[in-house]
């Protein structure tokens, strides 16, 4: 039985609870055929000194959607997904409102996976650019 998007968001946010996603406000807010979208609010608690966003909390956003893109759309029933690398390239600053980080695959193997994530703002505009690659690893029976 397939969940309905909604079930699908409502179950992601819901695994996010006392965790760096739920500190940050990363929630999951969209999904469809082979992208997900997570959003994080830009305010003093991502802010780096200078008040904008910092690119550390730019990168969590990216891989916290990146890994839960892998999560939903792998068959997962025997494995396990955990990031192996990331970067980032910051484009513009931003230092108010959301950011929005879409996550698709450029790969989809049955071991790694890699994928392109884009965070805009609220005026669509590029603020960074990531990639992250992430590992299938067996469950422990």
């Amino acid at each position: 039985m397939q969940l309905s998007k909604e079930a699908v968001l409502a179950k992601a946010n819901q695994v996010s609870k006392n965790t760096l996603m739920e500190t940050l406000n990363i929630e999951m807010v969209d999904y469809g055929e082979g992208f997900l979208v997570a959003r994080m609010p830009v305010n003093s608690r991502v802010y780096q000194p200078d008040g904008v966003l910092h690119g550390g909390a730019t990168a969590a956003l990216a891989e916290s959607v990146g890994s839960f893109a892998s999560f939903i759309f792998m068959d997962l029933d025997d494995v396990f997904v955990r990031g192996l690398e990331i970067t980032a390239n910051h484009l513009k600053s931003v230092s108010e409102g959301y950011v929005y980080a879409k996550a698709t695959f450029l790969h989809k193997g049955r071991t790694t996976q890699l994928l392109d994530i884009r965070i805009t703002d609220d005026h669509d505009n590029l603020i960074s650019i990531c990639r992250l690659s992430t590992i299938s690893l067996p469950k422990k029976k």
